[in-house]
């Protein structure tokens, strides 16, 4: 038994590549987490978008406290293991009746990291059913090769260049991950993953976490950040984050500035044009 996993669960984890769901925040926190996210979206007059979409939680004290919930930080720790890094934050927000899809991808393909314990916990603040565009996963993809990818730049992908996997997926083989608001999954960063339209009358609201080991290195750019949410780090590879003091300071904006152009710099390495996603 782990902190939070049992070894049956661990252990389809490791074979499977997915876990879900996991209970990560009551009815009252989901409540005030979704409120956050959209009392700031009404004051800046739009859906969130641009550079907010990734690492929020250098902008936004709520957002810090969405990376370090225990009960999601329990069960990665019982898979990587007590010294956690937060690398990355990302929201996926699909509006109601709207056609954004995120295509079949595989990250480990554009983050430029060397590692393969990357665990992503996607975190449910509305439902996220086949009818809303959950996302659907290939088990047990990520014990292959990386598959070939292409840029597709297809306006209602939601990935910054369109990223599709060029080689047919068997939708048969395929798992939806439908969670409730407040839930959360766990995937491996090699697998395969991707998400259809959301034909519900509400928003569909989820944030990936990406959590490694201190041990992971960034092979793309010389300078790249992460966020220390358990344990120690003991090897230095990435700048500590500091933690917003209040919602968007002057010190998080021009942090977050820094550290969402590397990230930017990171997707787009190898690319042939950039588009506006984040």
């Amino acid at each position: 038994m782990g902190k939070a996993l049992s070894k049956k669960e661990l252990d389809k984890y490791k074979e499977d590549g997915f876990l879900f769901p996991i209970e990560a925040l009551d009815q009252k926190e989901t409540s005030r987490f979704r409120a956050a996210l959209e009392s700031y979206e009404n004051s800046d007059g739009a859906s969130l978008h641009g550079s907010a979409r990734s690492k929020s939680h250098l902008l936004f004290t709520w957002a810090d406290e969405l990376i370090r919930i225990p009960r999601i930080l329990d069960a990665v720790e019982d898979i990587i293991g007590p010294d956690i890094l937060c690398w990355n934050t990302l929201w996926w927000i699909k509006e109601p009746q709207s056609n954004s899809f995120v295509s079949w991808h595989q990250d480990t393909r554009y983050w430029g990291l060397d590692t393969d314990d990357l665990v992503t916990a996607w975190i449910a603040l509305s439902p996220a059913t086949k009818e809303s565009g959950c996302m659907k996963v290939l088990p047990r993809s990520h014990k292959g090769e990386i598959l070939p990818h292409s840029d597709e730049y297809n306006e209602d992908n939601l990935l910054t260049r369109g990223q599709e996997i060029s080689a047919p997926i068997n939708e048969s083989e395929t798992r939806y991950m439908t969670l409730k608001a407040g839930q959360a999954s766990l995937h491996n960063v090699r697998i395969a993953h991707a998400s259809g339209k959301n034909s519900t009358m509400d928003r569909r609201i989820g944030l990936s976490v990406h959590y490694i080991k201190p041990d992971a290195r960034q092979l793309e750019i010389a300078w790249d950040s992460a966020s220390l949410v358990r344990g120690k780090d003991r090897f230095n590879h990435f700048d500590l984050a500091p933690r917003p003091k209040k919602d968007l300071d002057e010190g998080a904006v021009n942090y977050h500035k820094k550290a969402s152009n590397a990230f930017r710099e990171i997707l787009f390495k190898g690319a042939e044009k950039t588009r506006s996603v984040l």
